[in-house]
């Protein structure tokens, strides 16, 4: 039958209740995942309507899924970090809750210091396995809300836990019980729901789940986990992979209200920023995220991409501070030895930096022909200027301009005598045989070797 839905503006068949399919054999999709092969990609062309929710947010996982993947931070880094993410998403919270770990003392310690910073956002939640005795462990905390791991696929179900269906589905209600009767919010993470029966398991599970919600009078969220980055954003897809329909499904068949959603991806097939936004787009109100994607494997979604994400789809930063993305790169780097490969999109140094000449000479002329946008003003990150063999004079003078801060006044043009003879110099090694960019000190000393006296002229006129 075919009703109206007010709520959603649309026509739309009344939802069939799913009921658990408690196969003997699991469903591993082989047809999809063969394992041997490539995983494929499969359309049905069932297209289901965009609903983005009016609100919407990021979360943040850096001291969870995050340290899976690195060396473990200090409690004082894991304070630092939490300061500059509540920086960077401003008064409205939009880094909405960063979760940890409770497993070791250096976790508990570093929750407690954060907790003391007194900071509304991000809200400090947790993460358990889907056992009791993990669950002390969380009222020990004293949070509001705690993640459970509660794996959705077979994979996981018969694989990993040797268990079946029914069996999985009862010890998962059980645990989340637990965590009602204490007041305390559960956040379900349906690990691995790209290669799980969505109908089968996934949709009766969240069913249940919100039936306990009803009942309890306590939200219960579900995050769902694309662990092993098979999230695919096509128009038409089937379904476990396609994004929009697991989000739309559980919205619209498990009746899952958009704030209650949250997406979880990893980065194997270079999809997790796409797969993150288009999850915004058909209805989950969060995307989780990590600090420059650090996480298992390939790593989640960098939680900077999806700041600019948040700013693109909704035409403002709503009060984000943008440069502190900038500090938490140049944090990693110095207090974490963490090399940020200087290509990354935001974050690496040599982001916004140009070897070409001909680019040189567009930003010498109006920097917003090759700039992406004021990453000087935005990020606190001027675009910059490589000196290579291609660099030519253009990039040269860039590259001074650049580095000693010149005001309009005193800016060189790439017809400047120090320029022209930079220029040879820089020509010379390249015809010598060398391969390798300058490096900021080795141009000073070009400079200071040409003329001296211009270097005094440069500083005393610098901005810096």
């Amino acid at each position: 039958m075919i009703s109206y839905r007010p709520g959603r503006n649309l026509l739309e068949e009344d939802p069939y209740q799913y009921e658990l399919q408690d196969v003997k054999e699991p469903e591993l999709f082989r047809d999809l995942y063969s394992y041997d092969a490539i995983p494929k990609t499969v359309f049905n062309y069932r297209n289901v309507p965009m609903q983005m929710p009016a609100e919407i947010w990021i979360t943040d996982t850096t001291f969870r899924d995050g340290q899976q993947s690195t060396s473990p931070f200090t409690v004082k880094q894991i304070v630092d970090l939490y300061k500059l993410m509540a920086r960077l998403g401003g008064p409205k919270g939009l880094v909405r809750q960063s979760e940890f770990f409770l497993y070791s003392k250096k976790d508990k310690e570093a929750l407690r210091a954060c907790q003391d910073t007194g900071l509304k956002f991000p809200e400090i939640t947790t993460w358990i396995r889907a056992d009791e005795r993990d669950f002390e462990l969380v009222k020990q905390a004293d949070v509001k809300e705690t993640g459970i791991l509660v794996s959705c696929s077979d994979y996981h179900i018969f694989k990993k836990m040797h268990l079946t269906r029914k069996q999985a589905l009862d010890k998962y209600l059980g645990i989340v019980k637990s965590a009602l009767s204490y007041g305390i919010r559960p956040r379900c993470h349906f690990e691995d729901i790209t290669r799980a029966d969505f109908y089968g398991f996934v949709i009766p599970f969240a069913s249940e789940l919100m039936r306990l919600m009803e009942d309890s009078g306590i939200p219960i969220k579900i995050r769902m986990c694309d662990t092993m980055g098979f999230g695919v954003t096509f128009p038409g897809v089937t379904l476990p992979r396609s994004v929009q329909g697991i989000v739309y499904g559980l919205y619209h068949y498990a009746n899952v209200p958009h704030d209650l959603l949250e997406w979880h991806g990893h980065n194997d097939f270079y999809k997790v920023v796409t797969n993150a936004s288009t999850a915004w787009l058909y209805g989950a109100s969060a995307v989780n995220c990590s600090l420059l994607g650090i996480g298992e494997r390939t790593g989640n979604c960098p939680l900077e991409a999806m700041a600019m994400e948040y700013a693109a789809l909704r035409g403002t930063m709503d009060g984000m501070d943008f440069t502190a993305i900038t500090e938490i790169a140049d944090y990693f780097e110095r207090e974490i030895n963490y090399i940020v490969p200087p290509k990354t999109p935001f974050v690496g140094r040599a982001f916004n930096s140009t070897r070409a000449g001909i680019h040189a000479d567009g930003l010498l002329k109006d920097e917003e022909i090759y700039n992406i946008f004021d990453t000087a003003k935005i990020l606190n990150r001027p675009a910059r200027v490589s000196v290579n063999k291609t660099s030519g004079l253009a990039g040269i003078a860039f590259w001074i301009n650049d580095y000693y801060s010149l005001p309009d006044e005193y800016k060189v043009t790439k017809n400047d005598p120090l320029v022209v003879a930079m220029k040879e110099r820089v020509d010379a090694e390249y015809e010598e045989g060398r391969n390798s960019s300058f490096g900021d000190d080795e141009l000073v000393n070009l400079i200071y070797s040409i003329d001296s006296k211009r270097i005094r002229d440069l500083n005393a006129h610098s901005m810096r």
